[in-house]
């Protein structure tokens, strides 16, 4: 009797987790809020930009869609993964990846994103570099911050590669 309480319990504390989920959609709309503005600067001052400036600025854009991208992955997938399943009948165009990943893909999904966002970052860095904007010390650590974000993902593929090799 005591260790099922325990176990109801301790299987009801996974909704302790929803409200997190909540709180990274209000940050999506922060995010939303944030793109917008860059949007509008990029759009009111494209005609003085130069082309650096111009690909500066889409550079940001996709810096925040991917952002966005990757609050939206770990939205869903651990939801899905720690919460409850989420049922997609009645939903057309709900994506088929949703439902279907699982911890490890979550992670490797999380990984790649980290590394697209990163290597925006370091392009975003070296485009600045000859305006004075930034210093060769903060580059090299750019780049050595975005090589340990690679190396982490080829040691996690490797690792589930692995595991997934003894079952």
């Amino acid at each position: 009797m005591l260790e099922r309480t325990i176990e109801s319990i301790l299987f009801r504390s996974r909704w302790v987790m929803a409200p997190f989920y909540l709180g990274l959609v209000v940050a999506l709309f922060v995010l939303l809020f944030k793109f917008g503005a860059e949007l509008l600067h990029f759009v009111t001052h494209a005609m003085a930009a130069t082309e650096s400036d111009t690909i500066l600025g889409i550079l940001a854009l996709v810096d925040l869609t991917l952002t966005g991208n990757l609050v939206l992955i770990v939205i869903f997938s651990g939801y899905e993964n720690f919460v409850s399943k989420i049922d997609p009948a009645g939903h057309p165009d709900w994506p088929e990846w949703m439902t279907r990943v699982d911890f490890t893909g979550l992670k490797q999904k999380l990984l790649a994103s980290i590394v697209a966002i990163s290597a925006i970052q370091l392009l975003k860095a070296f485009m600045n570099l000859d305006k004075g904007t930034m210093t060769e010390t903060t580059l090299m650590w750019l780049v050595i911050i975005h090589v340990v974000f690679v190396g982490s993902s080829l040691v996690l593929a490797w690792s589930d590669k692995i595991g997934n090799n003894k079952h």
